[in-house]
C-alpha cells in the first residue's frame, strides 16, 4: 500500500463533530484514533449542524477543496443527516443530492464513502429507514461503499438505552463507539489503504 500521508475530509451533519459525546471524539476521533497512523494520517472534521442535503451539496467542494494539501492522498466520507425530513424534502430530491456530491467527487477523482444516518426516537424511524435505503441505491448505482448505521442499530439495545439519556437524536459515548465500530468493520482500512491492526 502507498506510502503516501493520507488526509481524510468528512462532511455530514454535527454527528460528525460528535454532539452530544462527553469525551468529545464521536465516531470520527474513535475511527481516526484506531487507523495506524503510519504513513501519516490528517483526518478533517467539516460539520454544519442539522445540514440537508441540499446545503451540503452546495458548500462540500468549496470546503474540501480548501483543505487539500497536495501531495497526499485524498479521500472524501460523506455523512449525511436526516435534516431534510425536518425540513420536508422529498426522498428523490435527497437522493438527486446526494448524487450530486458523489458525482461531483468523481470529476475530482476523490475516493468516497458514504456513512448513512443512524436511528433515533420515536415514529420518524420509519422516514429514517426510507431515507438510508435510498442513499444506498445511489451509493450501489456508483460503486461507493455505504456504511449502513441505521439497520444495525434501530433495535440495539446499547443505542436505544444511549439515546433515552439524552435528546432522543444524538448518542453519547457508548452510541458513538457503536458508530464507529460499524464504521471500523465495513472495510475501512482498505478504503483508505492500510493495513489492518492485529486484533487485541
Amino acid at each position: 500500500m502507498g506510502e503516501s500521508p493520507l488526509q481524510v475530509c468528512v462532511v455530514g451533519n454535527e454527528l460528525v463533530a460528535g454532539v452530544g459525546d462527553p469525551r468529545g471524539q464521536g465516531w470520527v476521533g474513535r475511527v481516526a484514533s484506531q487507523t495506524p497512523s503510519n504513513p501519516p494520517i490528517q483526518v478533517i472534521q467539516l460539520a454544519v449542524p442539522m445540514e440537508t442535503t441540499h446545503a451540503m451539496a452546495e458548500r462540500w467542494s468549496s470546503e474540501v477543496g480548501r483543505r487539500i494539501v497536495p501531495g497526499y492522498r485524498h479521500r472524501l466520507v460523506v455523512a449525511p443527516g436526516t435534516a431534510d425530513l425536518t425540513a420536508e424534502v422529498s426522498t428523490a430530491r435527497s437522493r438527486l443530492n446526494l448524487a450530486e456530491v458523489l458525482d461531483g467527487a468523481a470529476r475530482r477523482k476523490l475516493t468516497v464513502m458514504v456513512v448513512g444516518p443512524p436511528p433515533a426516537r420515536g415514529p420518524v424511524n420509519d422516514r429514517i429507514s426510507t431515507l438510508s435505503r435510498a442513499f444506498r441505491d445511489v451509493t450501489e448505482r456508483r460503486g461507493v461503499p455505504y456504511v449502513d448505521t441505521f439497520t444495525p442499530l434501530v433495535s440495539h439495545d446499547q443505542w436505544i438505552a444511549d439515546l433515552a439519556t439524552g435528546d432522543g437524536r444524538h448518542p453519547g459515548q457508548a452510541g458513538y463507539g457503536l458508530i464507529a465500530w460499524l464504521v471500523l468493520h465495513s472495510g475501512w482500512y482498505g478504503w483508505v489503504g492500510v493495513a489492518e491492526p492485529p486484533a487485541s
